[in-house]
């Protein structure tokens, strides 16, 4: 019986040099041109002769030109054009090349599609915070590659010695994924999801690390301290003293321009995108606050917009300079943030200013949702009140201090 495929060999292919036809069974012939040989499979569709082109013989070996040949009949078995199939393909292919994002791309398009909303600070915590920790290792990655073993190989080991920071990262990481889900660059189930996921791989986060608050100064040795900072030349010295005052943390005293000032009004108004909350805060000005402007503003040049700039114009205090003039003062164990501690336990200690004054002072987001709809003032009144005995505290000299009788709200 006649060999009906399988008719060429390996032999006969190289060989064949004169332009033609060389069948090998099933729809596979070898053809070979002037300008070199290739394999082409042919069939009928519709009472119309087809030819599908499987690749030239210096790339497409016989017996993998028979594979797709092969292929190409159970297409044809099933109802389906080959040569149509095949084109469906390479569109899809095409689009998915075209769709493809890493996830470094995906993590900087979020960014930019959210930061009209944002703080600079805010929008500064996020581009860092991925380039320190997940962009050196997932960063290249598909975005619709990153499943839980990705996800874990960034949050597991912060996990377990800065779990705060894991946490906010794994929530970053969630969000630029759903983002990216939305947008059509991944599928399936968010592999950083937190609830009945990510938190069933992971130690409870009280067995892992206790939470270490900001050091803070003890508030009764703040007169001596600030005795001490007074008698620091420079403009670190007035501007730690000043957010000490004002109780704002070091990047709304470093970022303060004076545009936000009504010095004969006696008040600071921080705009919203440089607040952590984004909402707009007024702050009151104590007498001793105002020395420091006025002796701020002696020193001002009239090209640079910073209160407290730093070296190069057009450039703020340098977070550094605080933090290195805490250590000449011998209180490199304390921190910039402390003193908003300091701020809170005098308060709540030493006044009868009820809690919610104290708060908004910090600028404190209401925790419950009922109370933030009832209160919508800023207490600012009573807050001119607390803030100055806030400063009369501070500078009041520590051996006048202990004559001095507790503070109360009048």
């Amino acid at each position: 019986m006649a060999r009906t495929v399988g008719r060429l060999t390996a032999l006969k292919v190289a060989r064949a040099k004169t332009p033609g036809m060389y069948a090998d069974g099933g729809g596979l012939y070898l053809q070979v041109t002037e300008g070199g040989a290739s394999w082409i499979y042919r069939y009928m569709l519709n009472a119309r002769a087809r030819a599908m082109g499987l690749g030239p013989i210096h790339t497409i070996t016989l017996a993998e030109a028979r594979e797709r040949a092969t292929q190409a009949r159970k297409l044809r078995l099933d109802g389906i054009d080959p040569i149509q199939q095949r084109r469906s393909e390479r569109a899809a292919q095409r689009v998915a090349g075209a769709t493809a994002m890493s996830f470094r791309q995906c993590g900087d398009a979020f960014i930019t599609s959210r930061e009209a909303g944002w703080g600079a600070l805010h929008r500064r915590q996020w581009t860092n915070s991925l380039a320190q920790h997940v962009y050196p290792l997932i960063g290249d990655v598909r975005v619709q590659d990153i499943d839980t073993t990705l996800v874990m190989k960034v949050v597991e080991p912060l996990w377990r010695s800065i779990p705060e920071t894991a946490s906010r990262i794994r929530g970053r990481i969630e969000a630029i994924l759903d983002w990216a889900k939305v947008r059509g660059y991944r599928t399936g189930e968010n592999p950083a999801r937190w609830r009945g996921h990510v938190d069933k791989l992971l130690p409870a986060r009280g067995k892992v690390r206790k939470v270490e608050h900001h050091a803070a100064l003890p508030y009764a040795e703040l007169p001596t301290f600030l005795a001490a900072l007074r008698e620091q030349e420079g403009i670190a010295a007035l501007a730690l003293e000043f957010t000490i005052l004002t109780c704002v943390r070091s990047g709304g005293t470093r970022f303060a321009r004076w545009s936000e000032f009504d010095l004969l009004a006696k008040v600071w108004t921080v705009p919203a995108q440089r607040m952590k909350a984004q909402r707009e805060h007024r702050i009151p000005l104590s007498a001793r606050s105002l020395a420091i402007l006025q002796e701020m503003h002696a020193r001002r040049h009239a090209d640079d917009g910073f209160v407290f700039p730093g070296r190069k114009v057009g450039r703020p205090l340098a977070d550094t300079v605080l933090l290195r003039l805490l250590q000449r003062l011998g209180r490199g164990d304390l921190t910039i943030h402390g003193f908003r501690s300091s701020f809170r336990d005098w308060a709540a200690e030493r006044t009868s200013f009820p809690r919610e004054v104290a708060e908004m002072a910090l600028a404190h987001s209401i925790p419950s949702a009922v109370e933030a709809a009832y209160r919508r003032g800023d207490l600012f009144e009573k807050r001119r009140k607390l803030m100055q005995q806030w400063a009369t505290f501070c500078t009041t000299e520590p051996l006048e201090r202990d004559k001095v009788v507790p503070m109360s709200w009048p």
